[in-house]
């Protein structure tokens, strides 16, 4: 796993939670989602309010400047956060890996940067490999096939996948089945979408044709943006397959515990 080197362990220390723009606005059930799970484990969790986005928008358009203005505001929000956690293996990776980048030669902010690097983890990988959990004791309410979509950010930068496996391989009525293609982009990927519409189209169709043959009645993600594109396709082709978050299908297990 990327940065384990250089990350002190999270365990026994506040969590701040970095919820990310689409799931504030779109998913909040999402954000409230990471947040029982984490209390359910006793991590005290909070929610610094100065947060907004974590400028990777305006980075990767190439406006580094604005970018940076909105990096600032992350490095403020969470400057007295011991852990930060996000729901999003995208937003992640631009604080993991461009933040060294964007402030590199910044002496009055290099120093807090590196210091949220190290502290910065994604939801899933915060469990296994940060707090060694693998299994939350969770049962689902009736037996369900699922299958993984892996995020492009999540695992061409971060490695990330099989902690997400891991964790619903051990809840009780979950059986995870293979989806073909499961490491192809979506086509979504933030402004592609907009500038290459055409190209994004055609890269959402092979990504439900495929979801369609799955035996998976549900397709896992850890990115709420994928997680639109393609609940967007699976709905325009009148399919009854859909996407969830792997935080919703965590908290949903949890609450059926013991029944």
């Amino acid at each position: 796993m990327a940065h384990d080197s250089k990350r002190p362990s999270p365990k026994g220390k506040k969590v701040s939670l970095f919820v990310t723009c689409m799931i504030d606005m779109m998913y909040p059930e999402t954000g409230m989602s990471v947040v029982n799970i984490l209390e359910h484990l006793g991590i005290e969790v909070d929610f610094p309010m100065a947060q907004t986005c974590c400028g990777q928008p305006a980075y990767n358009s190439g406006y580094r400047t604005e970018s940076k203005q909105v990096a600032i505001q992350f490095l403020k929000a969470f400057k007295d956060s011991e852990v930060i956690v996000t729901p999003s293996g995208s937003c992640a990776a631009m604080v993991l890996h461009e933040y060294p980048v964007l402030f590199e030669d910044d002496p009055q902010w290099k120093a807090e940067a590196e210091r949220l690097v190290s502290i910065t983890w994604e939801f899933t990988e915060f469990l296994v490999d940060g707090l060694g959990i693998t299994d939350l004791k969770a049962r689902l309410p009736q037996p369900t096939t699922f299958a993984f979509h892996d995020s492009c950010h999540g695992m061409r930068l971060l490695g990330l996948g099989q902690a997400a496996r891991t964790l619903l391989g051990n809840v009780e009525n979950a059986t995870i089945a293979e989806l073909n293609e499961h490491e192809v982009c979506c086509g979504f990927g933030g402004l592609f979408s907009v500038k290459m519409a055409d190209v994004s189209g055609a890269m959402l169709q092979k990504k439900v044709n495929n979801i369609n043959a799955s035996a998976a009645s549900i397709i896992i993600t850890g990115d709420s943006s994928c997680l639109t594109q393609m609940n967007g396709g699976l709905s325009r082709k009148g399919s009854s397959k859909k996407v969830r978050h792997i935080a919703d299908v965590l908290a949903e297990g949890l609450a059926g515990e013991g029944k």
